[in-house]
């Protein structure tokens, strides 16, 4: 044992000098490093003053009782001591609004971790699995648990904790090996989730021992609860600043890392493990009781929620509710003893309810995030064949959008408003799950029930037009039930919602994905007898809607809505049916053209058609339509396709943005068919030298072609989209941009041609560093 440090003059001074020496020691490994190594006698004689309240002293006891041959049967004692110490500042933590840790706000848990606590516990912990002997130790559950809550009680206030542990894959491992066991599950999820939310780099699933048999082994509710773990797992890293989220930056780290990425093959290795999405859609789908009316239930639930903010936690509380039998051995739980006031009485059904919430939002949100991975294909059949969306349509008006209070509930820190109310963000959730499940998918039609596909195969037989293959082949055991799909509710609660509504962005994207893909004539019919393009051009212009979010939606809607469909244009122009409103509507478009710019694809692209078709009721529309009367005005046309390309530069392309350079291909496309090409390229010359910038759009213009096919012309790259948005072959897409970027500064449609020697600058390398 080391030496005891020489005392100095003051007491405090000392102290300060033993906690200096101790995190000298726990940083760089040499001499103190930890409170056993100090005498026991300089330890009484320092913790009144440095107010230690007998930590180290406790620790420096739990460290003998805790040697390789001991039965740890003094280690519990030990322990009931410091946990209260602890819990009080992690419940201080909690219900502060999670100030920062610091020293000075959390002192205990501070010396608990200097003083060694936190190694201490680790090592007592994994005893077990570094004893080589036949007849291994056997800690008790108990033990495990008040283990387990004091090193997240010194996580939660304690800075760097979390993160040491995190750097210790053999524990992190370790840990998954515990919730085997019933009675350690709550306390081994709560910590496995902190840790995993600051280790630097992914687990792989593979790596947990036996995971297959692990999951197998959780019933309903720990299988909920091990989604908020996965979570983690499956998602890909946000890397934290928006400049990585360019295009250049994530071709760039595509090409660092040419395999597949941990968040990948992790998705791969829960998809294989037997029953698992049969058992979430069970999970996402099973109804709750309803004995409790839900008017209420918020109200009922305000006492208890200031400072819940998980499952986990109302897992606890319901464990004790439930289990009065157990209460000696879980109040060594830290969660537990947080409930041990009056919870120990029936809890309500709303609290029941309200668990089932929660555990909806985290199966939800494993459920999209694999929709959206490699195996999108294998987890669309598998969720169809068990019934998600039928029992999703089954829930959504008594759980998912049910009625609820002024009243809101909500978490402890936040508003009512707030996106973090776990009302609010399951049905976001929900929302982003029907945005997946229906883009760019055949499957899309499970969202209709069987009078809605039959209206479907009617519109197309009115039309007179082949009815969509995906349509004929929709396994009719496999979609929604009742007066009506999860489609038309949805679009029922969003002509309801207020115009405030942070819902009405999720709304749209959601239908919109449905539209998407290969523009279909009957789907627009269907939505359009529901009204929702009044209600979209209603919230564009009567209600001047100012939320950017709000307003790409709805326009990036009205462009799948409206693409190619000469009713749409006709009802579009009955609603807006004065100058006043279109120039309002004008004004929506013009004011930001990142939002807008795929409406203005489909004007520019639908208007094409019309003019090739010789319909008398085409013509008719196009003769009076506003809208495509502007949008036939060649200035109008150039005026857009300056800005597009002036608003972008490949330095700044995003996956948001990116859209602006394919809407301004796309008119250039379609000026090449009418060989007009060099005459745009000459107007946008012109147009550079008005705006005093020769040179400047010609050059940038150059620079994202070559950017875009470095982009699309990776073979990785799905370009069906492009083909299937504007119904223009990728094959005309390609040759437009080679032709555009042709070296030859005689051809009249190549770029080159119209910058003057002086401003030429078209072979910046733009490669991400």
């Amino acid at each position: 044992m080391a030496a005891a440090p020489r005392l100095g003059g003051g007491g405090r001074r000392v102290a300060t000098n033993i906690l200096a020496q101790l995190r000298h020691g726990q940083l760089s490994g040499n001499g103190l490093t930890r409170g056993a190594q100090i005498t026991e006698a300089l330890l009484k004689e320092r913790d009144k003053q440095a107010k230690w309240n007998g930590i180290p002293l406790l620790l420096q006891k739990l460290y003998e009782n805790s040697h390789p041959n001991s039965d740890f049967s003094q280690c519990q004692n030990i322990l009931k001591e410091i946990s209260p110490l602890l819990s009080v500042e992690a419940m201080a933590f909690v219900t502060d609004d999670r100030k920062p840790a610091q020293e000075s706000t959390y002192p205990n848990t501070y010396t608990f971790d200097l003083f060694g606590g936190v190694d201490l516990l680790v090592e007592i912990l994994m005893r077990p699995t570094l004893i080589t002997q036949k007849k291994k130790q056997k800690i008790s559950d108990d033990l495990i648990k008040d283990c387990l809550s004091i090193l997240y009680n010194t996580c939660i206030c304690t800075e760097g904790v979390t993160k040491r542990l995190a750097e210790r894959n053999d524990f992190v491992l370790f840990l998954f090996t515990l919730m085997t066991n019933k009675k350690t599950f709550l306390q081994t999820a709560t910590l496995i989730e902190d840790i995993l939310g600051v280790k630097k780099e992914m687990i792989q699933l593979d790596d947990i021992p036996n995971l297959a048999s692990l999951v197998s082994s959780f019933d309903q509710q720990q299988l909920a609860n091990f989604c908020r773990i996965l979570a983690v797992t499956i998602s890909e890293l946000d890397t934290g600043t928006d400049d990585k989220h360019t295009l250049l930056a994530k071709n760039a780290q595509q090409k660092k890392h040419l395999g597949p990425s941990r968040a990948e093959i992790n998705q791969a290795t829960l998809l294989n493990i037997p029953g698992f999405i049969e058992r979430l859609c069970k999970l996402a789908t099973r109804k709750v009781s309803e004995t409790t009316g839900t008017s209420s239930f918020l109200q009922e639930l305000e006492e208890w929620y200031t400072w819940l903010d998980n499952a986990l936690v109302l897992d606890a509380l319901m464990r004790v509710a439930s289990e009065e039998a157990e209460q000696s051995s879980t109040e060594s739980s830290d969660e537990s003893s947080l409930a041990n006031t009056s919870t120990r009485t029936q809890l309500p059904q709303s609290m029941k309810i309200m668990h089932e919430i929660m555990y909806k939002l985290e199966v939800l949100y494993v459920l999209c995030v694999l929709l959206m991975g490699r195996q999108r294909n294998q987890v669309h059949k598998m969720i169809a064949e068990f019934k998600l969306i039928p029992g999703l349509n089954n829930l959504f008006d008594k759980l998912i959008w049910r009625k609820h209070s002024a009243s809101a509930l909500v978490l402890h820190g936040h508003n009512q408003n707030c996106d973090c109310s776990p009302d609010i963000t399951l049905k976001i959730q929900f929302l982003r799950l029907l945005q997946s499940f229906s883009d760019h998918h055949e499957n899309k039609y499970l969202l209709l029930n069987s009078q809605e596909l039959n209206e479907l195969s009617a519109i197309s037989l009115k039309a007179n037009i082949p009815e969509a293959d995906a349509v004929v082949n929709t396994d009719r055991s496999l979609v929604c039930d009742g007066k009506r799909g999860l489609l038309t509710r949805l679009l029922q609660v969003m002509k309801k919602e207020p115009a405030e509504s942070s819902f009405r962005f999720w709304q749209a994207r959601a239908v919109e994905s449905f539209l998407r893909g290969t523009t279909s004539y009957a789907d627009q019919i269907f939505l359009l007898k529901r009204g929702l393009l009044e209600h979209i051009l209603y919230c564009i212009v009567d209600s001047e809607c100012k939320s950017r979010d709000v307003l790409q939606s709805y326009f990036d809607l009205l462009g799948e809505l409206m693409k190619f469909n000469i009713d749409a244009f006709k009802r579009f122009n009955k609603y807006i049916n004065t100058d006043e409103k279109f120039q309002i509507f004008l004004n929506q478009i013009n004011s930001s053209l990142v939002d807008s710019n795929m409406l203005v694809r489909c004007i520019t692209l639908s208007l094409d058609r019309f003019e090739n078709q010789s319909d008398a009721k085409v013509a008719e529309v196009l003769s009076e339509c506003h809208l495509l009367s502007y949008m036939s005005q060649m200035s109008m046309r150039m005026s857009f396709l300056f800005r597009l390309i002036n608003i972008i530069h490949v330095q700044t392309l995003t996956q948001e943005n990116v859209s602006c350079l394919n809407t301004s291909l796309v008119i250039l496309m379609l000026a090449r068919r009418k060989d007009k090409l060099p005459f745009y390229l000459h107007t946008l010359q012109q147009m550079e030298y008005t705006e005093k910038y020769p040179g400047f759009i010609m050059n940038n213009f150059h620079s994202l072609l070559r950017f875009w096919q470095q982009h699309y012309l990776n073979k990785d790259k799905d370009s069906t989209c492009l083909e299937n948005s504007s119904c223009i072959s990728f094959t005309y897409w390609k040759e437009t941009v080679s032709i555009l970027l042709s070296p030859d500064r005689t051809s009249p449609c190549a770029i080159v041609s119209y910058i003057d020697e002086a401003y030429m600058d078209i072979d910046r390398d733009f490669t991400e560093e």
